[in-house]
């Protein structure tokens, strides 16, 4: 018996994994490809920063609500994605971008992990949310940023 319920408890749990994976989240892959994504689609910016390979609520945040169908439509239809990424693998990350995003960093003050920033195409900042909460209490916060914007 237990090794059924083992089975069963490993099935969903791997079916759970591989059901996120398949959804794609477009991050523009330069934080020079956001600004000009943002100025021709007149939409706010989302900086999120992360140590991809070592913050656990970093990679929680990431499963729970970045790979989301709902967080999907959402950034697809309203927002201009950056992840200024921090992992320790430094071959996760081009030199090019480790710079930008030590640069951005300096620049917002952003000192914990993980941070979501939101800045127009001018660099202005104008949203934050630091630390790991709930994906639930996201949505609003994303929301309240894109009607700015309308």
């Amino acid at each position: 018996m237990k090794h059924f319920l083992l089975s069963v408890v490993l099935f969903f749990s791997i079916s759970s994994v591989l059901a996120q994976e398949t959804i794609h989240i477009n991050w523009q892959p330069t934080l020079e490809t956001a600004i000009k994504k943002s100025k021709e689609e007149n939409k706010p910016i989302l900086v999120y920063f992360t140590g991809s390979d070592w913050c656990g609520p970093c990679i929680n945040l990431d499963r729970s609500l970045f790979h989301t169908e709902k967080f999907k439509k959402f950034s697809d239809e309203n927002l201009v994605l950056y992840m200024a990424d921090f992992p320790m693998n430094k071959d996760l990350v081009s030199k090019e971008n480790r710079e930008i995003n030590k640069q951005l960093s300096e620049k917002y003050g952003q000192s914990s992990f993980p941070t979501i920033l939101f800045i127009d195409d001018t660099g202005a900042e104008f949203g934050r949310k630091s630390g790991s909460y709930l994906p639930e209490y996201y949505f609003p916060f994303f929301e309240e940023i894109a009607n700015q914007f309308k």
